[in-house]
């Protein structure tokens, strides 16, 4: 940990919790139901919306270039990293307002979005291994459940009232208008969060290592095999959400009618119960351990997708109401946990290349499992009159594939505690 006084730990803190709370702000406006309403506004298939939805999950991918990159000034790096993502990010907004053909739309928007998550993931190791270095080792499990609370909060709040006013401007027949709105939030966020960045104290130089070779770097799980352990658990988990979560914004939208405004109010749902629980899950994790809490994590996570296929257009709100209560409790915990799993299986100097190669692992077996569930929603969306007569979507199929890999990250974990 760096050595700081008291006052500028704290202070370190705070820069932390707010540039991942405007972060977080940001990633909301590029995701889910907002990035659906972005790619229908350009004429981008359900499928590809959701393979373009799961890009954060390749991107982890992006991670892996990060390893034999050791700038000596890390702070600038960071910096300059995250700037330049978050351009890229708002011009996913400025592309549907241009006067080109939708083809043409299609690949821009699709080089934005995948050079956006490049840059963001060539420096996030870099990011979290400094930030994270600021907080004390025995109140990771607390910091990180404060710090996303904070997200929650502002991050529901956010959703609601950004939600509102799209649908506000596009029912009235001013799209383009909307989306040049969240361009110019995204660029107030933007600075915000470089303010923050510049106000947190610099970690060391870097210094020249001896294994620079990416190669090199895998023998960590070689010789680590809780860390290779942790790396499996991870990945049953990425498959689990990328199998089915990227094609719920177009199925909300589309198949169930919802407005973005009552998708926000359902996401607060899962908020609220993430920001009830975040801090239990904290405590029980420095009391316990973070593998622990998240095996109990897990538990709600598989019930939530068993919601989700019964979304039906008749109680399809209900189902999803179920699903992001459920999903906010186990949420609470395993975001931490991902990262603090890492930490706890990895020497301090090793963290940010192990945790690279986890979630880049993890990341390109996630969008495969997303192209796979691609092929499936085409099909079904081509057939359904012959398909179980309609009855059932493609995503609340891929819903019960979801809670069978939860199930299988269950065992995994199990076997590893014997």
């Amino acid at each position: 940990m760096l050595k700081l006084t008291i006052e500028q730990t704290k202070l370190d803190n705070r820069m932390y919790i707010t540039q991942a709370a405007l972060e977080y702000l940001i990633s909301i406006l590029v995701s889910g139901s907002f990035l659906a309403t972005l790619t229908n506004s350009i004429g981008i298939s359900d499928s590809f919306t959701g393979i373009l939805s799961s890009v954060i999950s390749l991107g982890c991918l992006f991670q892996l270039l990060s390893i034999p990159i050791r700038p000596k000034n890390i702070k600038k790096f960071v910096i300059r990293m995250s700037l330049i993502n978050q351009v890229l990010f708002l011009l996913l907004y400025i592309t549907p307002t241009i006067g080109i053909s939708t083809k043409y739309k299609t690949l821009i928007f699709t080089l934005l979005i995948f050079s956006a998550y490049l840059t963001y993931y060539i420096a996030h190791p870099q990011k979290i291994n400094w930030l994270m270095s600021t907080v004390e080792n025995s109140k990771r499990g607390i910091f990180t459940a404060n710090k996303e609370i904070i997200s929650l909060i502002s991050g529901a709040l956010f959703s609601f009232l950004a939600g509102a006013v799209i649908d506000k401007f596009i029912n009235n027949g001013k799209s383009n208008s909307a989306f040049i709105i969240c361009a110019l939030i995204i660029t107030t966020l933007s600075a915000v969060h470089t303010l923050c960045l510049i106000n947190t104290s610099s970690p060391p130089t870097n210094t020249p290592s001896k294994t620079k070779k990416l190669l090199s770097k895998f023998q960590l799980f070689r010789k680590n095999k809780k860390l290779l352990n942790t790396a499996i658990t991870i990945s049953l988990y990425y498959i689990s959400t990328y199998i089915s979560v990227p094609f719920f914004g177009a199925y909300q939208i589309k198949d169930l009618g919802l407005s973005l405004k009552t998708i926000s109010l359902l996401a607060l749902l899962e908020s609220i119960s993430r920001i009830t629980i975040s801090r239990k899950w904290g405590r029980y994790a420095d009391k316990f351990s973070f593998e622990f809490m998240i095996e109990k994590c897990f538990y709600f996570l598989g019930i939530a997708y068993v919601c989700t296929s019964f979304a039906f257009s008749n109680i399809g709100i209900i189902a999803f109401a179920a699903y992001y209560i459920l999903r906010g409790i186990a949420m609470g915990g395993i975001n931490s946990a991902i990262i603090n799993l890492v930490y706890d299986s990895t020497p301090p100097e090793e963290r940010a290349d192990a945790l690279a190669i986890c979630q880049a692992a993890a990341g390109v077996i996630g969008f495969i499992a997303t192209l796979t569930s691609g092929v499936l929603v085409d099909f079904m969306q081509n057939n359904r009159a012959i398909l179980f007569n309609g009855a059932v979507s493609a995503p609340q199929l891929l819903s019960l594939f979801s809670a069978v890999f939860v199930v299988a990250a269950i065992i995994h974990l199990k076997k590893c505690k014997q």
